[in-house]
């Protein structure tokens, strides 16, 4: 009976009140040619935002009355049209766009559907963000998105970890190498922003036709061409190449972009000196085709290759830690190298049939990665205490030594996955304005992973880890025939292949009171079969929204009155996140062949609100959460890597808020602002240790007790723990500037802030990691000169730039040593030290762009 009442609410909804008005048309630029995703809304009710087809046609329906209908396009002034409008009426009116590309202007109202759990992204801010990234996830400065690395892609999101976020190109799942430890080795991410058209993401609660994580969606569309156009970037950290066109018969389009990277000065910057050599290639295409204009058929493919190396020689390390209590300092000397690689080739084709109330689409893609990694890193260390004596003349100076030893590091990893899949795609529209969709995937994997790495210390001669005594203490030993017992050893060569099978189907409808009250629904259902474990996994989604006719009235004579506009947003549902390989594969480099998938049950509510302050517009989005994990696999982090137990061994939960505002700081300039508030722990079950005690009654902790003769022990069962990414306070800033005589000078600074986060001895124990890391301070800022100003018949030169500009970028302006990871020393009595590894330092970079 359950499943018969989902699947009644999918195929049902509600009628509408009254008869509305259609209005269609087609929005050109000044030439007449079409503009594909052009937006499209009612500015008097604030309908939902609707896209042009790939004709530049639409058909929206008004309520009768005074219609003012706003068209949009991005980096373009917005163009509105004032009519009347009678109940049944069928009303054409095409619409002409000026096609700019001031920054400044931005329309907060056109951002996306905001009566879905999705946030459209602003993508043309992206290339004036000041950032060491250089990659699409920049633009996520604007959502509810934690990072803890400027030299990675990655982010965590509401409590979830990176592998918990899905990320698709033009309806594709992508992914990320699987060996990357550390960001400086990632180079950049799939998405190309310079061929990106629109960006939505969410942070919860999204739609069942999205896929099988338990955090959040970034879905990035792709550019469809209507004339020839192209782009080049080029700074001291690289450069870019896209280009796009159009044939004659306007039946085919290219969209490609080739890009090259090279982080090593900035990497100069770390405490970690060497030479650093690493180089970072891609190139993307995507192609479409019809037969004729008016086909219903369209082809489209999407294909990716991409070359990333790392190589590194280290030489020495300086690092001074500590506080006036107790100041320390490590250095260390190399020798050795580390190569890395990650070769990756995608492709995807697809077919598509569109008719005025369907469309099917048929996909089919392959993803083929190669990846090595292989280092040989000899340390050799010494730990001293500085002089913290404000008066002395060797304040600062070596006072004392804490120990010295060295360390081996040693890897040999090869990886090779290959990915197919085969999905089919569609919606419809039912009547009663019903949007029916439904798709289905076959997902075929074969993942071949052979693992060999190790680490060696040696503490002034004392092999770590020491045996052990009777009671599990270790205790150094000198004896000729010591065992040499290598740490941290991950041995296994693992050749797993599996097939996913997963299908949804979603239901959408709204419906308007007589009072002019808003209604909109999204009810899903999804399902997963593995058959690596042979489970079964699903359930439903649903999201919810209502918009109220509330009016303010601002005269005594009630002639004046303004209707507010805010929406009530309600999501949820069950999300299952089977394995994928590196959630299989545990400490030691074995895969759990019963290992199941993780859940999450969602609970997200949220207002959005639009008004006007200091007559300028705002949008304010405040949303509050609660995720119910169970079946959690733990991990543990080394700087970008999670290191997974392989095994569902937590029960958790996160839970906090996120306030976004954004708008027009500045009168005609719009600015982005962010604070989240979150908690998220875990449980493991049947988790215990002891504490040991002397015969003194006094706790035992090895190293620093003299008396560690054990008498006496207390059983711990250590309960709820913070999960690695519970950063508990978050802020990011995007705010532009520019001056007032000169407009063609601005400035964008971007701010990030977020409180520590937990971490732990290098034990594998993860009640251990309780401690935190100092908080993450970011601020990077950027001072541009637009170099187009004038319309190019106003030109004598570069009548073929349509926009450029040349800038001057300062990353880490405050010189704020982040950390993004721990190194642990030991010394003869067993007694550890965390230094921390810090992230870049202070640096200028110069760029130039253009666009023609």
């Amino acid at each position: 009976m359950r499943l018969l009442t989902l699947f009644v609410l999918l195929f049902a909804g509600i009628s509408a009140f009254g008869q509305k008005a259609t209005v269609s048309g087609t929005v050109t630029d000044e030439k007449g040619k079409s503009l594909p995703r052009a937006t499209v809304f009612n500015k008097n009710d604030r309908r939902e935002a609707i896209s042009c087809d790939d004709e530049g046609r639409y058909s929206l329906e008004v309520t009768p009355g005074t219609v003012t209908i706003v068209y949009s396009f991005t980096g373009s002034k917005p163009v509105e049209i004032t009519f009347e409008a009678a109940p049944g009426e069928q009303i054409f009116k095409d619409a002409k766009i000026k096609l700019g590309t001031d920054i400044g202007q931005a329309d907060i109202v056109a951002e996306g559907d905001r009566t879905k759990p999705l946030t459209r992204l602003e993508p043309k801010v992206y290339s004036r963000i000041p950032s060491t990234r250089g990659t699409i996830e920049d633009l996520l400065l604007q959502a509810p998105v934690n990072f803890t690395s400027e030299l990675s892609s990655s982010y965590n999101v509401r409590g979830g970890n990176f592998d918990e976020n899905l990320v698709y190109v033009n309806g594709i799942q992508v992914y990320r190498p699987f060996l990357v430890r550390a960001g400086q080795q990632e180079g950049l991410s799939f998405p190309n922003p310079d061929m990106v058209n629109n960006i939505y993401f969410s942070a919860g609660g999204f739609e069942a036709k999205y896929g099988d994580r338990m955090s959040s969606v970034l879905d990035i569309q792709y550019r469809t061409p209507t004339e020839y156009a192209g782009s080049v970037t080029a700074s001291m950290l690289g450069t870019s190449l896209q280009f796009e066109g159009i044939n004659k018969k306007g039946n085919f389009t290219h969209n490609s972009g080739f890009r090259y990277r090279n982080n090593s000065y900035v990497l100069g910057s770390l405490d970690e000196q060497g030479d650093y050599n690493p180089n970072y290639l891609d190139f993307q295409t995507f192609m479409t085709w019809k037969k004729s204009a008016y086909s219903q058929w369209s082809y489209n493919f999407l294909g990716n290759v991409s070359r990333n190396r790392y190589n590194f020689i280290p030489q020495t390390r300086e690092t001074d830690v500590g506080n006036i209590n107790e100041a320390l300092r490590l250095t260390v000397f190399f020798n050795g190298q580390e190569r890395t690689g990650f070769d990756t080739y995608f492709g995807a084709f697809s077919a598509a049939r569109a008719t005025e109330n369907s469309r099917m689409q048929f996909i089919a893609s392959a993803f083929q990665t190669f990846e090595f990694e292989t280092f040989d890193i000899l340390g050799a260390y010494s730990l001293d205490e500085l002089e913290r004596d404000l008066g002395s003349d060797e304040f600062g100076e070596v006072l004392t030594n804490r120990g010295v030893g060295a360390f081996l590091d040693h890897a040999r990893n090869e990886l090779e996955a290959t990915v197919l899949n085969f999905t089919h795609t569609g919606f419809s529209i039912l009547p009663n304005d019903n949007v029916l969709e439904w798709g289905v995937k076959y997902q075929y994997e074969n993942i071949y992973d052979k693992l060999s790495e190790w680490n060696y210390v040696d503490s002034a001669g004392f092999s770590s880890p020491h045996p052990q005594d009777s009671i599990g203490y270790q205790v150094p030993s000198l004896q000729p025939d010591q065992q040499i017992i290598l740490r941290d050893v991950i041995k296994g060569e693992n050749d797993v292949v599996s097939s996913r099978v997963t299908a949804y189907v979603q239901n959408t409808w709204s419906t308007e009171t007589e009072e002019g009250h808003e209604w909109n629904f999204n009810v899903g259902l999804r399902g997963n079969y593995w058959s690596f474990n042979n489970e079964f996994v699903g359930g439903p989604r649903a999201h919810m929204s209502y918009k109220p006719r509330w009016i303010k009235y601002e005269s005594a004579d009630g002639d004046t009155l303004i209707r507010r506009d805010i929406i009530f947003n309600l999501a949820g549902g069950l999300y299952y996140q089977p394995a994928f390989y590196r959630e299989m594969r545990g400490i030691t480099g074995e895969v759990n062949p019963d290992i199941q998938a993780q859940r999450s049950i969602h609970v997200v509510a949220g207002i959005d609100y639009l008004f006007e302050a200091f007559d300028r517009p705002f949008k304010l989005v405040t949303e509050v959460y609660y995720k119910d994990y169970s079946n959690l696999i733990p991990y543990e982090v080394e700087n970008v890597r999670l290191r997974y137990y392989g095994e569902n061994l937590a029960n958790g939960y996160a839970t906090g808020a996120d306030v976004m505002l954004n708008g027009e700081f500045i009168k005609g300039i719009q600015s982005w602002l962010r604070v989240s508030f979150l908690k998220t722990e875990e449980d493991l079950v049947n988790d215990f240790y002891y504490e040991r005690f002397n015969d003194e009654g006094n706790l035992i902790i090895p190293g620093f007790t003299l008396n560690d003769d054990a008498v006496d022990s207390n059983l711990v069962e250590p309960g709820f723990i913070p999960r690695p990414t519970d950063q508990r306070l978050s802020f990011s800033m995007l705010f532009q500037d520019e001056m007032k005589r000169w407009p063609e000078y601005k400035v964008l600074v971007s701010i990030f802030y977020g409180t520590g986060l937990p971490y732990g001895p290098p034990s594998f124990e993860r009640y251990l990691d309780v401690l935190r890391t100092s908080a993450y301070r970011r601020v990077d800022i950027g001072f541009s000169r637009e170099l187009v100003v004038k319309p190019a018949e106003e030109r004598n030169k570069f009548k073929w730039m349509k926009e450029g500009y040349v800038a001057l970028e300062v990353f880490n302006i405050l010189g704020v040593n982040n950390t993004i990871s721990q190194t642990w020393i030991e010394d003869v009595n067993g007694r550890q030290y965390a230094i921390p590894n810090f992230l870049t330092g202070r640096r200028l970079n110069l760029k130039v762009a253009f666009k023609f």
